[in-house]
């Protein structure tokens, strides 16, 4: 039996660009690149050195509070660059890929006689540890704390994001897999969400606590799923997996090998014909959105990850560890004639001052990167809290962490969010504050000052 949630705050943000249910092999990529900065708090020791022969799944560099856990490399090849910065700090690690693949063979794991101990030191040992990632902090799970549960989302409501009824099609031995081994490392239960009208493989699994959402963005966030279900206190532990992760990590159980493929959407309005590209982590993106539609002269916005919360690169960046999508969308640096004072109606709003898109709920829109104002102090409006489905205060929460007290944002809910939950309220926000970034410099001082 599975159990409703319904979210009623909330915003959905509908853009053109949506990508059709087809599938592509994306042009093979010569390079592929990790970079320390997609895993937050880790502090990267180089194992693999520059000019060493590596394959699939062995490991690259692990983390230097924690040797326990290890980053695998996505391809055979050849490490050929360690980009530094300040202090020799590790930026990037570029591998030139072989033409034909190899993989590490990390052994098969019988995940139904498996015990717990089995489990962790396959997961860690093969690089997919990072795939589990924990609340409080928002950062890798440390493997030392058992969770009190799991939690999963098999639905994405952000903008343009990819469907993942669509992309885990096929996998259900991989994602059984998973699930039966990540089960038996926490003594709660493994929580997982899917749409409400949904027909995902992951509704029919076993071993797990089915939930179905409906209601606006940002109901298909595990942040808002953990807070409606099984809220994080003090002392407590949650780790999350992204649904698309969990089929690495099943496929490594099943077949010993490390499979960094991805099913990528290619999304916006700049592109001509939005699909799915089958690549692998840490791919050149050039080898999606060249060729496929997107002018290399168009004054475009190119975002691994959503337009709410994922990260600007380069056209000749790389698609990031934990994205499945690749936004492209317009640069908004144009000069608006008259600006906020005309009226507007090819703009999404929460007001009504002099906006309609409220008359059009179901019309989609081609925006770009335009903050339509600059940073200025917060002004107390009551928009976030329209927008803001948590049972947490989301002004004074955000105050707390712009002066770092810390009594006050444990009092507040700190534990249970992440930046990604702060993205809509930043959307609406008429002061123009970068609620993400004051979000995650407050995880970082609680991660400092408490541990």
């Amino acid at each position: 039996m599975s159990n409703d949630i319904r979210i009623k705050k909330g915003l959905d943000i509908k853009l053109k660009g949506v990508a059709e249910k087809a599938k592509e092999n994306a042009i093979v990529s010569n390079f592929y690149t990790i970079r320390p900065e997609d895993f937050h708090n880790v502090i990267p020791k180089l194992i693999a050195k520059e000019g060493a022969r590596i394959k699939a799944g062995d490991p690259v560099f692990y983390d230097k509070s924690n040797e326990a856990v290890k980053f695998a490399s996505p391809v055979s090849g050849e490490i050929i660059e360690i980009f530094r910065g300040e202090k020799r700090k590790i930026l990037a690690i570029k591998i030139q890929a072989d033409k034909e693949q190899s993989y590490k063979d990390n052994g098969t794991l019988n995940v139904e006689s498996a015990t717990a101990k089995d489990i962790k030191g396959k997961l860690l040992d093969s690089g997919c540890w990072p795939f589990i990632k924990q609340r409080p902090y928002d950062v890798i799970a440390n493997p030392d704390k058992a969770p009190k549960a799991i939690f999963i989302s098999g639905y994405a409501s952000a903008p343009l994001a990819a469907d993942l009824d669509f992309t885990l099609q096929g996998k259900d031995a991989e994602l059984q897999a998973a699930v039966t081994a990540l089960g038996k490392l926490t003594d709660g239960k493994v929580h997982i969400s899917v749409g409400k009208a949904s027909h995902s493989p992951l509704a029919e699994l076993s071993g797990i606590t089915l939930h179905t959402v409906s209601g606006p963005h940002p109901s298909g966030n595990v942040g808002t799923q953990i807070n409606k279900i099984d809220p994080v206190n003090k002392g407590e532990v949650i780790w999350t997996v992204n649904a698309q992760d969990l089929v690495i990590i099943g496929e490594l159980l099943l077949t010993g090998k490390f499979n960094a493929e991805r099913i990528v959407a290619l999304v916006g309005s700049l592109v001509e014909k939005p699909r799915y590209f089958v690549t692998k982590i840490g791919s050149e993106v050039a080898t999606m959105i060249y060729d496929h539609g997107i002018n290399k002269d168009a004054n475009a916005r190119i975002i691994s990850g959503n337009v709410l919360s994922g990260k600007q690169i380069q056209p000749d960046g790389y698609l990031d560890y934990y994205s499945n999508v690749i936004s492209v969308i317009p640069e908004g640096d144009d000069y608006e004639f008259f600006g906020w004072t005309a009226p507007v109606f090819n703009k999404v709003s929460t007001t009504k001052a002099l906006t309609f898109s409220w008359l059009t709920p179901n019309k989609k829109f081609d925006l770009n990167t335009n903050t339509n104002g600059e940073h200025r102090a917060f002004v107390v409006t009551g928009m976030y809290e329209e927008v803001f489905p948590l049972d947490i205060f989301p002004m004074q929460i955000l105050k707390a962490c712009m002066y770092n007290d810390l009594d006050e944002m444990e009092a507040l809910g700190m534990y249970e969010v992440a930046p990604e939950d702060f993205a809509l309220t930043e959307f609406v926000c008429v002061s123009k504050q970068p609620h993400q970034e004051i979000i995650r410099k407050g995880l970082d001082v609680m991660i400092k000052e408490i541990g």
